[in-house]
């Protein structure tokens, strides 16, 4: 996983990974396949990964980690010491107390050895400063860090733990407790780092088969905010790849197992996937950005530019009929995805039904807004002429949001690629912050062509009245036709 990392040498490193094996091998029931190693990727920006070093079949185990080597709250022996309820906190805090727990312990921790691998600096934009946020411009990512409201977390639910406790989470040296400024600084920063680990790398963890039966595909995903989390040791040192994911980890009874989902040749790194995630989410999540990922890319399109584009004055439910019939249906949303068109897409595969919905909405008739409401129904996802304009307008708007063009962007990653030395710290930064709103920009810029081919035609055709949709089920349906002739 591409987590920055602040590793020792490459002795050190590798001496660090070694003993990290050694330790794993040596839990009953771990299995680990001989014909996989850990191994040194600093080279491609990667940190650890998991190397294959003869081939490996479809379907081979590649190593099963027994439930009770998981670090979870469960299997940790804070809960026994403590009277509070770790449960009561949810699956996120209760982990971060645990781990923070585990972490000061240092040696006595039964999982000390992981600790030394996992990083301790992070490219999260949890970590970034205002200014490097800013080069993300107008992307709806820097809105959902949720930097504030976590911390606010901590404070009202993790420090009163941790200050009650003080044999149980003894103070870094240097420290006499947790209270005051510089405590509270430091439990904040611990916090903070075992969280970017969990959201990096934890795995949801579904109760075992005579408790529940298997989740869909019966293998383990990072998806569910509600499942019980757990850090499963080797599993997550396993690089992301879209397009090579090779790896995928499964639930059984009594282990997790990591298994090959085809065939992997001798000297291939064994690849997890993260699923369809769009590049601001790999970075907010994972604190880096790959191209294998750019096809997942999405525009959030504000509520408020929508509102705007159809001529109302602001998105107030309670001021709007219109916006008040669907939050009263609960289909309301602050802000809706569009992705990425493929060159095969019509705007009838990219836009979501919820977007239509509200874009049908906003152009009813008084009439026909009194007819739905009375149905207590919304309008069916609909796309004409007046839909595609309002559409267009907003999409339009959303684009001057962000002060450089497509080829300003791609000059400054022409200029940021020239460089020799490996990036890192703000100018790393700052070229992931390109990458996220440059293909932002590329979808707006995609969606005005497309929007303007609409239009010119409905209006060419005198097809104001017709649904996209439709046109394209219509379009299905006359090809049928003539293949079968």
């Amino acid at each position: 996983m591409s987590t920055t990392t602040h590793f020792p040498d490459a002795d050190g490193f590798q001496r660090q990974s070694d003993e990290f094996v050694s330790w794993l091998k040596q839990k009953p029931g771990v299995r680990i396949n001989p014909h996989i190693q850990v191994t040194d990727l600093r080279s491609q920006g990667a940190g650890r990964g998991v190397v294959a070093l003869s081939d490996i079949d479809d379907g081979e185990e590649l190593f099963a980690i027994p439930r009770d080597v998981v670090l979870t709250v469960q299997n940790s022996n804070l809960k026994n010491h403590i009277s509070q309820d770790l449960d009561e906190l949810g699956p996120w805090l209760s982990l971060i107390v645990v781990m923070i727990h585990e972490f000061l312990i240092g040696e006595k921790s039964a999982w000390a050895h992981y600790f030394r691998v996992l990083p301790t600096k992070f490219d999260t934009l949890m970590f970034w400063t205002d200014s490097e946020l800013s080069e993300l411009q107008a992307s709806a990512i820097v809105d959902k860090i949720g930097k504030q409201d976590a911390e606010q977390s901590i404070f009202d639910m993790v420090a009163p733990i941790v200050r009650a406790n003080p044999h149980l989470f003894p103070p870094i040296a240097g420290l006499s407790s947790y209270d005051g400024d510089e405590g509270a600084r430091v439990l904040l920063e611990l916090a903070h780092r075992m969280g970017s680990l969990i959201m990096a790398y934890a795995f949801d963890i579904e109760k075992s088969e005579d408790e529940e039966g298997d989740g869909e595909d019966g293998y383990v995903t990072d998806e569910e905010d509600q499942l019980p989390k757990g850090m499963v040791p080797l599993a997550d040192l396993l690089n992301a790849d879209a397009d090579r994911n090779n790896a995928r980890l499964f639930q059984e009874e009594k282990f997790l197992v990591m298994r090959a989902i085809k065939p992997i040749k001798a000297g291939e790194e064994l690849f997890n996937d993260y699923g369809e995630i769009p590049r601001a989410d790999l970075l907010r999540r994972y604190g880096y950005v790959t191209d294998n990922y750019a096809q997942y890319d999405v525009v959030e399109m504000p509520l408020t530019l929508i509102c705007q584009a159809a001529g109302l004055n602001d998105a107030e439910p309670e001021n709007q009929p219109q916006l008040k019939l669907l939050e009263d249906l609960e289909i309301l949303e602050d802000g809706y995805c569009i992705p990425r068109p493929s060159s095969a897409d019509s705007l009838a595969d990219v836009l979501p039904d919820e977007l239509l919905t509200l874009l049908k909405t906003l152009t009813l008739t008084p009439d026909q807004l009194r007819q739905q409401k009375s149905k207590n129904k919304p309008p069916k996802p609909a796309f004409a002429l007046p839909e595609a304009q309002i559409l267009l307008e907003a999409v339009q708007k959303r684009a001057t949001q962000y002060p450089t063009s497509i080829e300003q962007d791609q000059e400054i990653l022409s200029l940021l690629d020239k460089i020799q030395a490996p990036l890192e710290g703000s100018p790393r930064r700052q070229k992931m912050a390109v990458q996220v709103r440059l293909g932002e920009k590329e979808i707006l810029r995609q969606l005005t062509a497309m929007l303007m081919d609409y239009i010119s035609n409905a209006k060419q055709h005198g097809e104001g009245n017709s649904s996209a949709k439709r046109n394209a089920q219509d379009e299905g349906s006359r090809k049928a036709k003539i293949q079968k002739t």
